[in-house]
């Protein structure tokens, strides 16, 4: 059994729905009261820096973002290269009942394409990007895969750590600078009233 450790991840700030098909994703969310949508790309030239799992990497993603309370809804939608997002997709589940998997040999299915709740953001207490790496290696969890993206001025360091195995899902902290402004982007389905989510 393991010991309790001091916490240091503070708020969760961010819930993020890896789909297929981000608008399927964003209509139900809309039936739900949740939304407007920001919608993003994030492709080569607006994420000058890529890592997946050590190396550089070359995703791409669709990313929509909705504030609702004190959260933020995201959806993203894997568009090109290799990401968590993508492997979380191509993910092979066997179907259950309440909690319990459903055997195979009574099934007989294999359902692969895995959508649903793939990581949830911390905001650290704001510690810089450099100390929440160190804190969360010290634990045992090492960058998975991170980021950073360019506003229309300021860059936000966003980094997914490799601890789906040890807590079941993926943690994420996001770190925008102190002068971020959001690049262009398009609202779905419009623009709030008074322009503002």
């Amino acid at each position: 059994m393991e010991a309790l450790q001091p916490s240091f991840l503070g708020a969760i700030t961010e819930v993020c729905i890896v789909t297929a098909d981000h608008k399927k994703t964003m209509d139900g969310l809309l039936r739900l009261g949740i939304g407007p949508f920001q919608v993003f790309d994030f492709t080569p030239s607006t994420l000058p820096e890529r890592y997946f799992r050590g190396k550089t990497g070359s995703f791409e993603l669709k990313v929509c973002f909705a504030k609702h309370a004190n959260l933020t809804f995201e959806i993203m939608q894997p568009t090109g290269g290799e990401s968590l997002m993508a492997e979380y997709l191509d993910q092979v589940r066997t179907p259950t009942v309440g909690a319990w998997p459903l055997r195979r040999e009574l099934t007989g299915v294999k359902r692969r394409g895995q959508e649903g709740i793939q990581h949830i953001a911390f905001d650290c207490k704001n510690i810089p990007m450099s100390e929440r790496k160190r804190q969360m290696r010290e634990r045992g969890f090492e960058p998975a895969m991170e980021g950073v993206w360019k506003g229309r001025k300021g860059t936000c360091h966003f980094c997914f750590f490799d601890t789906e195995a040890g807590t079941g899902t993926v943690f994420e902290s996001i770190d925008f600078s102190d002068d971020w402004e959001d690049p262009d982007f398009e609202w779905y389905p419009h623009a709030p009233a008074g322009g503002v989510a």
